[in-house]
């Protein structure tokens, strides 16, 4: 049984898509020369790959690149981080100018190989492979009605409900099949669709889950977040918008509508944790938006201390924050193992929960003798909250104050972000006083929804619009009880 006991105590997001179209020829001159690439000239599988690279931190269950050279699809995918999936062999075999990859933490559908992404299928009129973000909450209803319509099933994954939808309308034309395919999924998605000849991007008409456009030198990318596209020393050209689809093909960039009405509800756990800190998402730049958290905090919970740290890594930034606010200084007071992945063995609870003494450790000369006030983005079940007062604690600490740049987690996830059941949120069952005992603290608090919210404006005034479900339980459509055996 393969464990991470620090990651297993935090929210996950499902995954990272990528598309990548190459039709032109880098060139020195102002003129530049535009045609397709040849296998021999270019292979987009390794811009993929580097991307994905980018975005492992959005998934590491399972990696997957689609290629197509405009008359063949190919497709490697298997379980792992990128670097496990993929090597030098595999991907000199994806020849091709269109790419379509993901990275995948499994939501819905289990972690079997069959539900590891892209999905491709053959149809008369050439192959499809897609690549999804998000969460449906009608996958119940459509999967039941395509069986009924003579549809099989290899895996029971969403993405894959949508792929079938999209191949049974394919013969009206790509452009009719995506818009039908669309207005019948509802919940949330962010998704990159690869045909033979052209990638498409679309998002749902709330903008749930992040997708954005990029230039590359030798053509145009689609991904999840805007650092995909500085690893390839390409672009940010802007946001998909909520209910747009962007079409990339040889003549350019095509962008439409899909005609519902849309109202952005951008995941606000994207700025608070998922996110890398150095990418910008719907205006708003993941890193400054932690660090106002983090300054919002200090004037609504503020407590005397002597220095400031971050839970590694995206409490970091917000603890930079505090620190500024308050003029506490802030210091490197936790040390995390990088060395330890998903694949550490621990056999029982007892030993996985004590895997954090390995994962984390603490700086002994900065905390020995001090009032420490530490900063995490969340608390899920508090397990690690608890063993991080302990090794503070070990080392020295007198006094540990912690602060969470989120407000307490009380209800599950439909779209796209793996969380526990309500009966495993440490929040839902507990007040804050109980929930500081639990974990031993001498304080806690949690920032307020409205700072959390504002802290996200301050950064882009016209940024408005998020999905709070976790925090509130009001969500931007109706769900069902259950979703995929996850209760209300």
């Amino acid at each position: 049984m393969s464990y991470d006991v620090f990651e297993d105590d935090k929210l996950h997001d499902e995954c990272g898509v990528v598309g990548i179209f190459l039709n032109k020829k880098s060139d020195s001159s102002a003129k530049k020369e535009y045609k397709a690439y040849s296998a021999k000239d270019f292979n987009a599988a390794t811009l993929a790959y580097y991307a994905l690279y980018a975005l492992q931190h959005r998934g590491q269950e399972s990696a997957g690149i689609a290629i197509s050279d405009g008359k063949e699809m190919k497709l490697h995918k298997g379980k792992g981080s990128t670097a496990e999936v993929f090597n030098q062999e595999n991907l000199e075999s994806l020849t091709g100018n269109i790419a379509c990859a993901h990275v995948r933490y499994a939501t819905a559908g289990n972690k079997s190989p069959e539900n590891a992404q892209p999905m491709m299928q053959g149809t008369k009129l050439g192959d499809i492979a897609v690549a999804h973000n998000g969460q449906l909450v009608n996958y119940e209803q459509l999967r039941e009605m395509l069986e009924e319509s003579g549809c099989t099933f290899q895996c029971n994954s969403d993405t894959e409900v949508i792929l079938k939808l999209i191949a049974r309308s394919y013969k009206k034309g790509l452009e009719r099949a995506l818009i039908d395919t669309i207005q019948m999924i509802k919940g949330s998605f962010s998704l990159v669709i690869m045909t033979d000849d052209c990638v498409i991007g679309a998002r749902d008409p709330n903008g749930i889950r992040p997708l954005c456009l990029g230039e590359v030198d030798g053509g145009w990318m689609l991904a999840s977040e805007s650092c995909a596209f500085d690893a390839l020393n390409g672009n940010f050209v802007r946001d998909i918008k909520p209910g747009e689809i962007v079409m990339i093909n040889k003549e350019g960039v095509t962008s439409y509508e899909f005609g519902e009405k849309t109202s952005k509800h951008t995941c606000v756990f994207e700025y608070v944790y998922f996110a890398r800190p150095d990418s910008i998402m719907d205006g708003i730049p993941v890193n400054v938006a932690r660090e106002r958290m983090g300054a919002c905090l200090a004037k609504e919970s503020g407590v005397p201390a002597d220095v400031v740290i971050g839970v590694p890594d995206s409490g970091l930034s917000a603890a930079q924050g505090y620190a500024k606010a308050t003029g506490i200084p802030y210091a490197s007071g936790l040390i995390k193992n990088r060395y330890i992945g998903r694949t550490f063995i621990a056999p029982t609870q007892r030993e996985r929960e004590n895997m954090v003494f390995v994962k984390l450790n603490a700086v002994r000369s900065v905390v020995d003798g001090k009032r420490v006030v530490v900063i995490d983005d969340s608390i899920v079940r508090g397990t690690t909250s608890r063993r991080l007062v302990q090794i503070l604690r070990r080392a020295g600490a007198k006094e540990v104050h912690f602060r969470i740049a989120s407000p307490p987690v009380k209800f599950p996830c439909y779209f796209g972000i793996d969380t526990p059941t309500r009966n495993e949120l440490i929040s839902n069952k507990h007040n804050v006083a109980e929930i500081c005992k639990e974990i031993g603290a001498d304080t806690l608090a949690f920032i307020s929804a409205k700072g959390m919210l504002e802290a996200c404006r301050e950064c882009n005034p016209e940024a408005f619009g998020f999905c709070e479900g976790c925090f509130t339980g009001v969500y931007p459509m109706s769900v069902p009880g259950e979703i995929h055996g996850k209760k209300l």
